[in-house]
């Protein structure tokens, strides 16, 4: 099967089963060009790719400076676009499974509590001066993911009709349009949601199904949250930390297990399919729970 048919096969595939925009790009971003990488190397059926081809190919990534997240980000794309081949028999083994991903050092950024401050003072003060939808929208912005640990498209997917303010829950649809989740939110985040709410509707003329939307009052698109966070980041200026939609996810989830939440709460708040995945957050953040229990531990201050 010559390559370049099978690729695409796979991305009709793909669409064909409602993936994510995002997703859809990384597929033809990130598997674009391992496809480029071996037919500049003559290799123009799927059947002749190896392991070796592949690990050439991560090879020559990693020398342009790709760190081992990124690589394993790669080798997980290849092994998705030939499990494809493998499922429709244009091959009859992945050879990608016999690549070992990269040891990657792992270290979750989160944002303190005075980055925390800095960056909501910022859009408190550019509402007081300019009163402008972008001022109220950032507020709004990282006051939810904040308080609710949402994904980047959650947020851009999500509508008014999806928040229950009398449940205090906020419902979370999967790409099949069916609710895949619900989100529990504060009073607080409600009357902060509600006073956001009034402003669009005095703001533009008629309030859009979303919560956030552009200028023209049309859904935010991935690249304008991107921008959003980018333009944030040059201002705040913070040395060790990147300023984005994940980092509010990731702060959510350590303030969960700073607070002593057990794993399995963690887990059903931030929604992960599997609780190994909440482990690795909690194992990461055990120092810092170690020392907080050291500092705050009811027997300190017991007279033994």
């Amino acid at each position: 099967m010559l390559l370049r048919f099978a690729y695409q096969d796979f991305l009709s595939d793909r669409e064909l089963n409602n993936s994510s925009e995002a997703n859809m790009r990384n597929h033809r971003q990130i598997t674009g060009q391992f496809i480029d990488y071996c037919l500049d190397n003559d290799i123009m059926n799927v059947e002749d790719i190896t392991s070796a081809t592949i690990k050439a190919h991560l090879l020559e990534c990693k020398e342009r400076g790709n760190n081992a997240g990124t690589l394993n980000t790669r080798l997980l794309r290849i092994r998705a676009l030939l499990n494809y081949c493998l499922e429709e028999r244009y091959i009859e083994s992945n050879p990608a499974h016999k690549v070992k991903r990269f040891k990657e050092d792992v270290k979750i950024d989160v944002f303190s509590d005075q980055q925390i401050n800095q960056m909501l003072a910022y859009y408190r003060s550019l509402r007081r001066k300019e009163k402008t939808y972008f001022s109220y929208r950032g507020y709004m912005l990282i006051v939810l993911l904040l308080g609710t640990g949402l994904r980047r498209s959650e947020i851009l997917n999500l509508k008014w009709s999806h928040i229950n303010e009398a449940n205090l829950s906020i419902s979370v649809y999967n790409s099949k349009g069916r609710v895949d989740s619900t989100v529990l939110i504060t009073e607080k985040i409600l009357k902060e949601l509600l006073y956001y709410r009034s402003f669009c509707e005095s703001y533009f003329s008629k309030l859009s199904d979303y919560v956030f939307v552009n200028r023209e009052n049309t859904k935010m698109t991935e690249y304008s949250i991107t921008q959003l966070f980018q333009n944030l980041g040059e201002k705040m200026n913070f040395k060790d930390v990147r300023v984005s939609a994940h980092t509010f996810r990731h702060t959510y989830c350590h303030r969960l297990a700073m607070s002593g939440a057990s794993p399995f709460a963690i887990q059903r708040l931030m929604r992960h399919t599997n609780i190994a995945t909440t482990m690795r957050y909690v194992a990461m953040w055990g120092s810092d729970l170690k020392e907080q229990n050291e500092a705050h531990n009811p027997i300190n201050t017991l007279d033994l």
